[in-house]
């Protein structure tokens, strides 16, 4: 008990996860008029960092979506997770976009990465990335109905007061390892929304020597769209409940030097 008039001291800041700081809240813009929220998150290789989401995000000609600039949040300030700053990010530089985007044999890969100039940002922002280490190897045991995690910002909702991302819980659907039907994805059985594009897909690592540092998580995708029946009666009916995840093994492609 508090001794008489002094006042209990506070208690310490909650320790937060981890794969909470891997996520970034994306808003797209042309010029001032804000367009749409999505889900980004942060890949680090060779010393660069990377801001990864879907390609639909940045540029998507069948909505006719053309956004000039993005918009990501950061904390900057490890001890104050309320406080957090608004980071602006051209997408076009002389007439030509910066985002790298990704193609197979099956068509365009609605992956996308830009590069952050690490120089760039708040001096002092705390985020976590995936890195190399992060992505699953032959010997990682991923089967069917394996459980995942989704991190991101379904319809921009997130914890408005610590600018966190929220998590919805997901199986694996198909095959992992296959590309289903021919394309570069894997198929997760989960409740999404419009606004989730980009967001991380991921399990938790049950390697005996997971990767260094303080992200126990393998990157087994990155969430893009959900997935439905063009011959589903709307009436009777309901939707699949499933969505498409792109491997993320194609960011090893889109971030080689």
């Amino acid at each position: 008990m508090a001794a008489p008039g002094r006042r209990a001291a506070a208690p310490p800041p909650a320790p937060i996860e981890s794969i909470l700081l891997t996520a970034a809240r994306v808003r797209t813009f042309e010029g001032q008029r804000g367009l749409t929220n999505a889900s980004g998150f942060f890949f680090a290789r060779d010393g660069r960092l990377y801001l990864v989401t879907s390609r639909h995000v940045l540029h998507d000609e069948a909505s006719k979506h053309f956004p000039d600039r993005i918009e990501i949040e950061l904390h900057d300030d490890a001890l104050n997770l309320a406080h957090s700053t608004g980071f602006s990010i051209p997408l076009y530089r002389d007439g030509l976009s910066i985002w790298r985007q990704g193609e197979d044999s099956a068509g365009d890969i609605d992956v996308a990465v830009i590069e952050l100039e690490r120089a760039a940002l708040p001096a002092q922002t705390d985020l976590r990335a995936f890195t190399p280490d992060h992505l699953p190897g032959p010997a990682d045991r991923i089967e069917v109905g394996t459980s995942l995690l989704v991190v991101g910002f379904p319809l921009g909702f997130h914890d408005t007061l610590h600018h966190m991302p929220v998590v919805r819980q997901a199986a694996i659907a198909s095959s992992f390892g296959l590309r289903f039907q021919g394309e570069g994805y894997f198929l997760t059985d989960a409740r999404t929304h419009r606004g989730t594009s980009g967001a991380p897909v991921v399990m938790r690592c049950t390697r005996t020597e997971p990767p260094a540092g303080d992200l126990p998580w393998l990157l087994l995708g990155v969430h893009s769209a959900r997935l439905d029946v063009g011959t589903r009666d709307l009436k009777l009916d309901e939707a699949l409940g499933l969505n498409c995840a792109w491997y993320a093994d194609i960011l090893m492609t889109l971030t080689a030097d």
